[in-house]
């Protein structure tokens, strides 16, 4: 069966799925989709989950008792109703465990998460469910043939063909597993540090920030490591007391908490490896992945290496110059300082201040721009749905519908936005299933979990250029799981593809936010109105081109700890030393003691061991990009053929197939190349006599 597990940028899902719903389970729980109709009660939430369990057993059930030729509608169909059930409970379990909006319920969450988990363990063992699909004869639809083949291959890797006794130790080890990996998660979010600081260490901090924090009755302000308090501090605060106090703030969250949970979980996943016949928990965790082995992935980073090593250099002198010249006697460059010196050099260089631009982002326009860009790219349109029933008063509702030629008006799903902080909620940024897609049968539903400013009377929300980016990753995460849930099986759905290509839809909807047309249909200033001038923009746009090669070194830093911690003996892993060695590797910036950024590290627990996902599928989506018109970005045909040949397919097909379906070919390095040498370049992106080179 499909990996009952999966994150999307930070968030732990399920990804087993499919679809009919008894009558039973809707009158015993409501609505048989969302667990929060009921409200913030732990209670009902507990019946609505045993509901949705019941009808994935009685699922189980129907395909097992089959006693004639097992087919794609006696076997397969029921398996698919089943995970489906599996996945409704499992996604809006750990929805509750990421965004309720009480403690009670985030431990309801908490707790189902982890029986759901099991309940998916015990369907990957069952043999009787395994020897029936086995049965079924090769059908002649390609992406129902693969759907049950790679299904098999799951049920394969999950040990489903060992003994008893085996087996029976595979659902211990995944059970722990799950509960590790929820408590790391649980540990990170609860733990919200705070600052105190003075009125002369806000110095730098834009002027609406300020205004947000009232001081003390001593003058004093406290600020915490939420991510609007603490990201305009890295690359704004001038104090570098300040800069270092939120650092080490921010990299302590959940330590020491996590330090032995995160040790017991390295050694149950390697537990687990052994189990199942593999030297390594990474090569059990790439077996079913577009990569392969742990040996094919070592190979891949260091190509990625070799490309980027250079321009990170380079970058870094460069940095270091001018940080130099700025602050005589200054020999390096600490992590706590990277961001600041970054946006200093960045105003310096390219005439760029990043406070500049966050006039013309308002939260509101922000979110209305991005509707509108996805619209038109993917030939869609959005309808808001102001009295849908959500699990806060702030989520926002849109239901998406088809806009492409033969379909236009058809309903394709619904998107829920949970946009800005709130106490006990997930800290990062990311995207999640709600309900997964069966043509004529189910509707995919997705949400935005995200932390952006805003959301409170009076609060524009104004936004960094950078967290403008982040939305629009996180908005492809959404189209690809509306857009790939069109199909006849809930578990091929946009979700379900190999995990290491699922970003790579988002970070090509990343690229999109560089031109100039889209910003200025939604980049418009706060007070007064006016559109982003297209200077502005093109400053902003050289000044995000320099530093790209030391992004792809910082996201082969993450790899490698990731691959690192699971690929050595658990034993012997120093979480510390670790960490220093990796920073050593690929990092030029001086390490501050008292970095404990693996402790707050979740993509740990959902990615495990392949981070590198990130690596891979930005190489994958710059090629992507490069294939269309950036003269006619929305409305060219590359767009539909985009939507046709890598969204809409969802994992009916090899993600390898998928890339080669559009590209023609294989992906290849040449356009990352390109990406990242185009700040060195007097072509387009780079300075020339104070404007962008078209």
């Amino acid at each position: 069966m499909h990996n009952w597990k999966r994150t999307v940028c930070g968030v732990v899902m399920m990804a087993v799925s499919a679809a009919a719903l008894g009558q039973g389970a809707a009158k015993a729980a409501g609505d048989p989709l969302h667990a929060w109709i009921a409200g913030n009660d732990p209670v009902a939430f507990d019946a609505w989950v045993s509901a949705r369990l019941a009808e994935a057993q009685a699922s189980v059930d129907k395909l097992t008792s089959v006693t004639g030729a097992h087919t794609v509608e006696n076997t397969l169909r029921p398996y698919d109703d089943a995970v489906n059930q599996l996945a409704l409970a499992g996604n809006e379990a750990y929805l509750m465990f990421a965004v309720g909006d009480t403690a009670e319920l985030r431990n309801a969450g908490q707790a189902m998460t982890a029986k759901i988990s099991s309940a998916a363990t015990d369907l990957s063992l069952n043999q009787k469910v395994y020897q029936a699909l086995a049965a079924v004869p090769a059908p002649a639809d390609a992406g129902t043939k693969h759907y049950l083949d790679h299904t098999l291959l799951e049920y394969k890797l999950a040990g489903v063909d060992k003994d008893e006794a085996t087996r029976a130790k595979v659902r211990q080890l995944q059970d722990k597993i799950t509960a590790l990996s929820l408590t790391f998660g649980r540990n990170v979010a609860d733990d919200v540090r705070k600052v105190t600081v003075t009125k002369a260490e806000m110095d730098g901090l834009p002027a609406d920030y300020i205004a947000r924090h009232k001081p003390a009755a001593d003058g004093t302000y406290t600020l915490t490591t939420d991510a609007p308090d603490s990201r305009p501090v890295f690359s704004f605060a001038k104090s570098a007391d300040l800069r270092m106090k939120m650092f080490l703030a921010y990299t302590e969250r959940a330590y020491p908490k996590n330090n032995q949970v995160l040790l017991d979980l390295l050694a149950a996943r390697q537990e687990l490896a052994t189990t199942l016949g593999y030297p390594r928990y990474a090569d059990l965790a790439m077996a079913d992945q577009m990569i392969g082995s742990s040996s094919n992935l070592k190979a891949f980073l260091q190509q990625v290496d070799d490309a980027s090593r250079g321009p990170a250099a380079k970058e870094y002198q460069e940095l270091l110059a001018f940080a130099k010249s700025k602050q005589p006697g200054l020999e390096n460059i600490s992590l706590a300082d990277a961001g600041y010196w970054s946006e200093q050099y960045r105003r310096a260089k390219y005439d760029f201040n990043a406070e500049s631009v966050r006039p013309y982002f308002p939260y509101t326009e922000v979110e209305a721009g991005i509707l509108k860009t996805a619209a038109r790219l993917f030939h869609v349109e959005f309808r808001a749905v102001p009295d849908a029933k959500v699990w806060d008063a702030s989520v926002s509702t849109y239901d998406v519908y088809d806009e492409a030629a033969g379909d236009k008006g058809r309903k394709l799903g619904r998107i829920y936005l949970d946009m800005h902080p709130r106490e006990g909620k997930d800290k990062w940024f990311s995207s999640a299933p709600v309900v997964p897609g069966i043509r004529g049968r189910q509707l995919p539903e997705g949400a935005l979990i995200c932390n952006f400013s805003g959301g409170t009377a009076g609060d524009p929300g104004l936004m960094q250029y950078s967290e403008v980016v982040t939305f629009f990753h996180e908005f492809g995460h959404l189209m690809h799981h509306i857009l790939g849930g069109q199909g006849e099986w809930s578990g091929a759905g946009g979700f379900n593809v190999e995990g290491d290509f699922v970003e790579a839809p988002s970070q090509m909807l990343e690229e999109m936010f560089h031109d100039r047309t889209i910003l200025q249909s939604f980049g418009k200033n706060y007070k007064t109105g006016e559109v982003i001038p297209a200077d502005l923009i093109d400053r902003m746009n050289a000044a995000d081109a320099y530093g790209r090669g030391s992004w792809v070194q910082s996201q082969l830093l993450y790899s490698t700890i990731s691959l690192d911690l699971h690929d050595e003996a658990p034993a012997s892993v120093d979480l510390d030393a670790e960490l220093k060695k990796d920073y050593a590797k690929f990092s030029p910036y001086t390490f501050v003691d008292g970095d404990r950024m693996y402790a707050a590290f979740t993509h740990l627990t959902g990615y495990a061991s392949n981070y590198y996902t990130y690596v891979l599928d930005k190489v994958i989506a710059i090629d992507f990009f490069s294939q269309f018109d950036k003269n006619n970005l929305l409305d060219g045909p590359t767009a539909m053929r985009y939507r046709r040949t890598v969204l809409e397919p969802g994992a009916t097909e090899p993600a390898a197939e998928l890339v080669k379906n559009f590209l023609g070919r294989p992906q290849n390095m040449e356009a990352m190349k390109k990406w990242m040498d185009v700040q060195f370049e007097g072509t387009a992106g780079t300075k020339v006599n104070g404007r962008v080179g078209e």
